[in-house]
């Protein structure tokens, strides 16, 4: 497209074109566009020079348009469309929709999460791609430039006015163990656990979580000499557990995906660590008025709320599953 060429055509024209072709009439086209009949005469002229055509001639039965004007008058109604869609924006259609959403989450979110809101989501918007990252680091900064769509992460500190955010729910921590596993009988203290080796699963930008310091007490209070594997495979971790006498500090209700946790029970954390684990919907202000994203918004809001139902293991708080915006502070760190 010759850009330069573009920036001398007023598109009013093409608009009073459409019209002198749909009423044959320099008067009554005049009338439709609510402009005088000498401005539309002007307008004509100006049009047969920018086309190098006469346009339109005259006889008995009004104004005949020339060849080269039919020509122009079979794409020009579909030209004036894309534009008012262009500026306007189109009625948004989620099962016609084709294009692709990326998404940053923990496996722990993902394996609760994924299954309801792809079932959902194939449903009323089959064409739609889902991206999903679960390792990324700097998630704030990488939404803000657009790498990003959403994140579900633990809860941070605090969140900049550049954020839209919402509670999905809370988790109190457990611990994941094997179901025959000795700790499935007494009473779970530090003790007992520092005798037992421990898997850390990754979890991105952990120096902004909010209050989850679970798995460092776990460190603090462990036989230096026990083992411990780090991974950022959660399967790889649930693998783990079901076949050795290693525990997971972790969310409790990823036991509703049964498939993926079979023979793995949770059990409670030490007496001492009663707090919530929450989780938040983030996406950055660019998208607020996207129709797009504010639909997907709601789908994931909605999805967390039905999973919900009936699991204590996951406090809801009452929220409702509805797109909301929650107040904003300044993040301690750069992402």
């Amino acid at each position: 497209m010759d850009s330069l060429n573009l920036q001398k055509i007023d598109l009013n024209l093409l608009v009073a074109l459409h019209a002198l072709l749909q009423e044959r009439s320099v008067s009554r086209a005049a009338e439709r566009l609510h402009i005088t009949q000498p401005a539309m005469s002007k307008t004509l002229g100006r049009l047969r020079e920018l086309f190098g055509d006469p346009l339109f001639t005259r006889s008995h039965g009004g104004m005949q348009p020339t060849p080269r004007a039919l020509e122009l008058g079979i794409e020009l109604g579909t030209v004036l469309g894309d534009i008012t869609r262009l500026v306007s924006g189109s009625l948004f259609d989620p099962y016609t929709y084709s294009g692709e959403v990326t998404l940053a989450l923990s496996e722990y979110v993902g394996v609760a999460l994924l299954p309801s809101l792809i079932q959902r989501l194939h449903e009323q918007a089959p064409r739609l791609s889902i991206r999903t990252i679960t390792r990324v680091e700097n998630q704030l900064e990488q939404l803000a430039t657009g790498n990003l769509d959403f994140a579900i992460h633990i809860a941070q500190a605090h969140y900049s006015d550049d954020f839209r955010t919402h509670l999905l729910g809370s988790a109190a921590p457990a611990i994941l163990v094997r179901t025959e596993h000795p700790l499935t009988e007494g009473e779970i203290t530090w003790e007992r656990l520092a005798l037992y080796p421990m898997i850390r699963v990754y979890v991105p930008n952990l120096e902004h979580v909010e209050l989850i310091r679970t798995s460092d007490a776990f460190v603090r209070v462990r036989d230096p000499r026990q083992g411990s594997l780090e991974t950022s495979h959660l399967m790889t971790a649930l693998e783990v557990l079901r076949n050795t006498d290693y525990f997971l500090p972790g969310p409790a209700y990823i036991l509703q995906n049964a498939s993926a946790t079979g023979g793995i029970t949770a059990l409670p954390t030490p007496a001492g660590t009663d707090h919530q684990i929450k989780y938040m919907l983030i996406a950055h202000r660019r998208t607020s008025h996207s129709a797009l994203h504010n639909w997907l918004w709601q789908q994931i809001t909605e999805t967390i709320g039905n999973i919900a139902v009936g699991d204590p293991a996951l406090d809801t708080g009452r929220e409702p599953a509805t797109i909301s915006t929650r107040p904003t502070h300044q993040p301690d760190g750069p992402s």
